[in-house]
């Protein structure tokens, strides 16, 4: 899905390039900056816990774990606020609102953000799918039962947990930083 948005994407960006640039203006880069920094130590942190795990260090491991889970609720509760200011000044193309831009070539910007919204919005779909796998593992680990068995899936779960990493790290310059015509 999200290479099949970003192939999209590019072709767009390539096609109506000064009207994109002027859009991703528009976006809160202090406010993305923040959550690019809040998601890479949520991986950091994940990615310690499977090590913690692998040490016996259940109480670390949980720590850790947690640390992940809290973190990645502190960046859907920072892009739920930059959702809120974007619909709050009319840039947010949704049924039943009207669509306000007063920049360049407002139909091709609305196009920019119907991809932020759409790539966005399913980055922060999986995130939540990520901090239930991270609820549900840190509950196993709570039991410790069979820690072999825990350690395989501990792991599937920080793999999903860097493929969260990897699309943010890949939408962050992409929908922020390109912002040159």
């Amino acid at each position: 899905m999200f290479g099949g948005l970003f192939c999209a994407y590019a072709v767009y960006r390539v096609s109506y390039g000064p009207a994109f640039a002027a859009a991703a203006g528009e976006l809160d880069l202090k406010l993305g900056a923040i959550n690019t920094a809040i998601l890479i130590t949520s991986g950091l942190a994940m990615a310690l816990t499977e090590p913690a795990m692998a040490a016996g260090r259940r109480r670390a491991a949980l720590t850790l774990l947690a640390t992940t889970g809290a973190l990645a609720l502190v960046f859907l509760s920072i892009k739920g606020l930059e959702y809120h200011h974007e619909i709050g000044k009319g840039l947010a193309p949704l049924p039943g609102l009207a669509f306000r831009y007063d920049g360049p070539r407002p139909e091709q910007a609305e196009m920019f953000f119907n991809f932020y919204f759409a790539m966005t919005g399913l980055h922060a779909l999986h995130m939540a799918i990520g901090v239930g796998l991270i609820g549900w593992m840190a509950a196993r680990i709570a039991r410790w039962r069979r820690p072999a068995k825990l350690e395989r899936r501990l792991r599937i779960v920080g793999l999903y947990w860097a493929f969260v990493d990897a699309v943010w790290l890949l939408l962050f310059p992409t929908l922020y930083l390109l912002r040159g015509g």
